[in-house]
């Protein structure tokens, strides 16, 4: 009895960080009952994460600038037009993969640059600021693509980051070997990730909860990664975006929550006076989180555009406001402050998967938005509502 109303009271106390993964369980286990299992497939899911992948890496940078208050509309076409940019310099120009994506993500970080410069400088707020960029790259996508429309791309292997999959090395009964080896990496990584921050907490003489507790946590988390792994490996194993949307998450979870630099952010989201108060330089903080951004939304038009196999006048439409979407529905707090990088991703995966097993029942284009955004506005009403009981 004790420990049902430990994990009662567990929930309660922190259902901002509970509630997304909840919310994604019922809504697969919903969809994989109503399709007869077809959602729960390994040819759906594969294409799942893999048409999530550019979002997702969006919503995490979208996090961290939520975080500091502020936000970013340019990235969407941002992205577009380094995606364009991306296809002229393998195409026209004849530039080797390898030299072109570090191209593309530096000019990714100037761009981001460029708006802190506007917010953090001259003070110009940053729907402004970024509405205005988001103008000029939806013009400039148009200028270099009016003359083609659409640029194809015929290089393999910038072609492999949006539709390969990691090689299998071998197949075990009909399972892909190298991906269940990644799979078993993830969990034990996970493992030593929790095991390592509640030694810390005890050390400094936080509060955790039970062993018992904090065993099924981990017991159920490393089964969920588990059974994707075991669904991925038995269809054509982890796709490069898979990796990619893995590598970018596990890089800005250390950096938000194993670094100095992660704590400022926060601290600056929490309250920038006092931040700026205690010698924290709120300003670079502002640059670091936006060139961030601007590195991520190049990112999200090299896997966009690979998943194309082509650059085209309308990439990067409403980008944006589907990574403002996901950070939201992952726990992000519009009063800024709050908010994981892995919970961008799950609400990344939940818009997909609502997305997903809507089209598999056949639901018409038009309910399929009323529902999605039914479902924003649920997700900041939650957070409005748990900041009022928390205060």
């Amino acid at each position: 009895m004790q420990f049902i109303n430990e994990a009662r009271s567990l929930v309660k106390e922190n259902i901002r960080d509970y509630g997304m993964y909840i919310a994604l369980f019922v809504i697969m286990l919903t969809f994989s009952i109503m399709t007869d299992g077809l959602f729960m497939s390994s040819r759906n899911i594969s294409n799942l994460l893999d048409s999530t992948g550019y979002i997702a890496v969006l919503a995490v940078g979208m996090t961290l600038v939520i975080v500091i208050r502020h936000i970013d509309l340019s990235v969407g076409f941002a992205a577009g037009f380094l995606g364009a940019i991306t296809a002229i310099l393998l195409t026209k120009m004849g530039m080797p993969i390898y030299a072109t994506i570090p191209i593309i993500l530096v000019l990714g970080i100037v761009i981001g640059l460029f708006n802190g410069l506007l917010i953090a400088r001259y003070a110009i707020p940053s729907f402004v600021a970024t509405l205005a960029g988001m103008l000029i790259f939806r013009g400039a996508l148009l200028q270099v693509t009016e003359q083609t429309g659409t640029i194809i791309i015929k290089d393999d292997a910038f072609n492999a980051i949006g539709n390969g999959f990691i090689p299998s090395l071998m197949v075990v009964n009909g399972l892909h070997l190298l991906s269940l080896i990644l799979g078993l990496i993830s969990i034990l990584f996970y493992v030593y990730s929790e095991i390592s921050t509640r030694r810390n907490k005890i050390k400094y003489q936080f509060d955790v909860v039970s062993k018992g507790i904090f065993s099924i946590k981990l017991v159920f988390v490393s089964a969920i990664i588990a059974y994707v792994t075991y669904i991925l490996a038995g269809y054509n194993g982890f796709s490069w975006t898979v990796v990619i949307m893995l590598l970018v998450v596990i890089a800005y979870h250390f950096l938000t929550t194993k670094t100095v630099l992660g704590r400022h952010i926060y601290a600056v989201g929490s309250n920038p006076e006092a931040a700026h108060l205690s010698g924290i330089n709120v300003n670079k903080i502002t640059y670091i989180v936006f060139g961030s951004m601007g590195m991520l939304a190049a990112l999200s038009g090299i896997l966009f555009t690979s998943r194309l196999q082509s650059a085209t006048t309308t990439a990067g439409t409403l980008f944006e406001l589907d990574a403002i979407a996901a950070a939201y529905v992952g726990g992000v707090s519009s009063a800024g402050g709050v908010g994981k990088v892995t919970g961008a991703i799950i609400g990344a995966i939940v818009m997909a998967s609502l997305s997903s097993g809507m089209n598999l029942l056949g639901v018409g284009v038009s309910t399929q938005y009323i529902i999605r955004g039914g479902v924003l506005v649920g997700a900041v009403l939650f957070d409005v509502m748990t900041r009022k009981k928390r205060g």
